[in-house]
């Protein structure tokens, strides 16, 4: 038995046929009850009525409260244990749904579609920003991360729901999933698939969204593993005080020998500070 939970915001356009492929899918290849929920998050348009017509179950918000809300709401109020989430923009391959769910069944906390192609890749603009992220990301936890931020993931409601509270409520909720298990010893498996070109206009506004996703990265790295971003600053500061040592030496500069001499004792306090976060999230964790 599964909950397949749809996040819509204005999706008019693609709702009825997104809940009308994953019904198709759903039947097709499960004997158990399913249910899809679409959580219509304040859409202005047509989305709930749509999507209760192609045979949903709908959820209402008065008012826009973001991606990761909406996704909330829907999870909490789920019938069923396992919880599946996508799209309503026909971007995901909802035909992968059995292959995602036979793979969370052999034991995984979570599995994730790690989308390829084109249109995933996007932009020349995207790609700096988006491996900026996945960088912290996989410094924070130890191990390759495919996708930091797919919306096609299988989990336990039962397992997800004490993480809720510390999860981001807008498009960085995928994001601080990610990190909430692996950081926390969670067994997450990744699974190729495609990727397709979104029907209508992205909700997603480039800078705003990927400074907000940098700044939930580095709450859950405080939160869960702080001495990770200390050590990260430390680090930095050692590369600077060896370059300006260097360059202070080489060139006969005091300026850059005063520098290099500056940065390395700040990276000894920085890791310091680092040791005191750490051994406080220890004591709070107690």
């Amino acid at each position: 038995m599964l909950s397949l939970v749809i996040p819509a915001f204005n999706e008019e356009a693609t709702v009825a046929d997104a809940v009308k492929s994953a019904k198709r899918v759903v039947q097709e290849n499960f004997d158990e009850p399913c249910e899809i929920v679409v959580v219509d998050d304040g859409s202005s348009d047509e989305t709930a009525a749509r999507a209760e017509d192609a045979g949903a179950r709908v959820i209402r918000h008065p008012h826009n409260t973001g991606y990761g809300q909406a996704l909330k709401s829907g999870i909490l109020a789920a019938q069923h244990d396992t919880i599946v989430i996508s799209d309503a923009d026909g971007t995901y391959p909802i035909e992968e749904l059995p292959k995602l769910v036979e793979m969370f069944n052999t034991g995984f906390d979570m599995v994730v579609g790690a989308r390829e192609g084109k249109h995933y890749h996007g932009s020349f603009f995207k790609m700096p920003m988006r491996k900026v992220l996945r960088f912290l990301a996989e410094w924070t936890t130890g191990r390759k991360i495919p996708d930091v931020n797919s919306g096609l993931r299988v989990f336990s409601r039962k397992t997800v729901t004490p993480y809720l509270t510390h999860l981001c409520n807008t498009f960085s909720f995928t994001t601080s999933l990610t990190l909430a298990y692996m950081m926390t010893a969670r067994y997450v498996a990744y699974m190729p698939i495609g990727y397709s070109d979104r029907i209508g206009e992205t909700k997603v506004r480039l800078w705003k969204d990927s400074l907000r996703t940098l700044q939930y990265i580095i709450q859950a790295i405080i939160y869960y593993n702080p001495i990770k971003i200390f050590l990260l600053m430390s680090l930095v500061c050692l590369a600077i005080s060896l370059i300006s040592l260097g360059i202070g030496l080489a060139f006969q500069l005091p300026t850059g020998f005063m520098l290099g001499v500056g940065a390395f004792l700040v990276s000894i306090i920085v890791f310091a500070l680092g040791l005191v976060a750490d051994l406080l999230r220890q004591i709070m964790s107690k």
